[in-house]
């Protein structure tokens, strides 16, 4: 069998370009409410320590679970910040800030009865627009004295999640604009340095279905296309948006937006299903953001793609896998760094948009599952976390950074095989992703470094089948659905049990070596 080669060269004496580390900005969650639980705190912690992250998103902050709307015996509106305190403060004291998302509705300022979730997060849109943008303004002067204009300055204020999603918005374009702009006025109003944005809309699409005031199923291409990467892709809103934001004088800090890789389609039938788009389609989605933002009347908003990941769906086996871990490296990693952050959808397992999970390892978003022990996944947001600050050195399959001076470098054996963003073929099935590490081919990795001080050791940290991969050990254990506590501990350890390697430069301060990398492999390089 034909072996890949990876060549990774590189000088640390280089000048190098500053590199950002965009997807260690912000990450995911579920809802506020299950922010309250000691679990997902400490998962966070985790995350925040070892991946960076100095942000979390989630949805429902005002929903009913978080008791932040009523009304008094008069029929009075009054508001109550116990349970979003609590929240805040647990985030502020381990050192991350919220990216605040405003929605959805509580019931007694939605105009209707539709919900979503099994926890009833309201979708119609607010009754009285006034209302609305009272408790938004009261919410933010609430932060801004309790914890500090400086402090509160530093967050983002996002209005709505996915409105032209009719799961999400039970309304149309305008009314959402109409939100916008009511929201945007209330959050300046209470203090203009904050920093508000939108539109927030889902993944990338290559028809007109979202180009009324709702969405047209009838319109989508992608369910019968032959080759979807043959389509012109583009942002759902992002233009429309802007123009509106112009015209009416609004604020707009930030835009974002969902590029997952993949889309629901409907077979004619009334049936989904999952079509998965090619390995670099985030390059071309951040391109096209970039430039419509540049030729709009706000060409210094950042860009903040508030959720991304292998998949949109939170029963997709690959978030468990291997594979999707490769992917995440492989995407994050080559797109340009003009993005203010790229926020994984989530960092937790904790997460009951369906309820919960009904397998230790179910398919979940979480970069942890629900006892808490990593995936794949999140050992490859804890290496890039290891990245310096100096980029010297890109290609499809490497980067090599510098960090005070110290080499960081990582490398990835995507497989040619699979040309697809995510390379799962039945996403309800973990037996899927047996096949697909099977079917992957090893790589070689041929190192060339230099500049390194004369005999200075390089340690090698290797994710792979064998060392890392919990949800391998899982399926070797027969897949059981209730984990005893030696299952547990037996996880934990072999999630933890990356493969450690080290080398040492010669006396010349060069690195000449060869190593053998299994498929779906992911390395880090640390200079020691």
């Amino acid at each position: 069998m034909p072996v890949k080669v990876i060549a990774m060269q590189g000088d640390l004496g280089a000048a190098g370009q500053p590199f950002a580390h965009h997807y260690s900005v912000c990450v995911g969650a579920g809802r506020a409410c299950e922010g309250l639980r000691a679990d997902w705190q400490a998962q966070l912690c985790r995350a925040h320590r070892e991946c960076g992250f100095e942000y979390v998103r989630f949805h429902g902050l005002l929903t009913d679970d978080m008791h932040v709307c009523y009304r008094d015996e008069s029929g009075a509106l009054r508001y109550s910040w116990q349970y979003v305190d609590s929240l805040f403060d647990a985030l502020l004291a381990m050192g991350v800030r919220p990216f605040v998302e405003f929605g959805f509705c509580p019931a007694v300022l939605a105009g209707g009865t539709r919900t979503q979730f099994w926890w009833q997060g309201r979708v119609d849109p607010p009754a009285d627009l006034d209302a609305w943008a009272d408790l938004v303004g009261a919410a933010c002067r609430h932060w801004v004295a309790r914890y500090g204009a400086e402090e509160v300055r530093r967050w983002y204020f996002e209005i709505w999640n996915e409105p032209d999603l009719n799961a999400f918005w039970n309304g149309t374009r305008s009314q959402y604009f109409a939100l916008y702009a009511a929201s945007a006025r209330a959050v300046k109003a209470a203090d203009p340095a904050l920093r508000v944005g939108g539109p927030a809309t889902s993944n990338f699409v290559p028809d007109d279905r979202f180009d009324g005031e709702v969405e047209d199923t009838s319109r989508q291409l992608t369910a019968f296309a032959e080759d979807l990467d043959a389509l012109d892709w583009h942002g759902v809103w992002i233009e429309e948006f802007l123009a509106y934001c112009a015209a009416h004088h609004l604020p707009v800090d930030f835009v974002s937006a969902h590029p997952y890789p993949t889309d629901w389609a409907l077979d004619g039938h009334g049936n989904t299903c999952k079509r998965t788009r090619k390995r670099r389609s985030l390059e071309e989605d951040v391109e096209w953001l970039r430039q419509a933002v540049a030729r709009s009347a706000y060409p210094r908003a950042e860009l903040c793609l508030t959720e991304w990941s292998s998949s949109p769906s939170s029963r997709d086996c690959s978030h468990d896998e291997l594979p999707a871990a490769c992917y995440i490296a492989d995407a994050a990693l080559s797109v340009n760094e003009n993005i203010r952050c790229l926020s994984y959808w989530t960092f937790t397992d904790i997460f009951e948009e369906l309820g919960g999970g009904h397998l230790p390892f179910h398919g979940g978003f979480g970069l942890f599952n629900f006892n808490g022990i990593p995936k794949p996944a999140y050992h490859v947001y804890r290496m890039m976390h290891r990245l310096g600050d100096t980029l010297l050195h890109r290609t499809g399959d490497c980067i090599i950074t510098r960090k005070d001076g110290q080499l960081r470098a990582m490398a990835w054996n995507y497989s040619d095989a699979q040309p697809k963003a995510v390379p799962m073929c039945a996403f309800p099935d973990h037996e899927a992703a047996a096949r697909v590490l099977a079917d992957g081919t090893p790589a070689l990795l041929t190192l060339d470094l230099r500049g390194l001080r004369p005999c200075q050791t390089v340690l090698v940290e290797q994710l792979d089948e064998a060392h890392g991969d919990a949800a391998a050990l899982w399926r070797q254990m027969g897949a059981p659905e209730n984990l005893t506590p030696d299952q547990t501990r037996a996880l934990r350890q072999a999630a933890g049990a990356t493969g450690r390697t080290v080398l040492r430069a010669d006396d010349r301060g060069v690195l000449q070596a060869e190593l053998s990398l299994p498929p779906w492999a992911v390395v880090l390089l640390q200079s020691l």
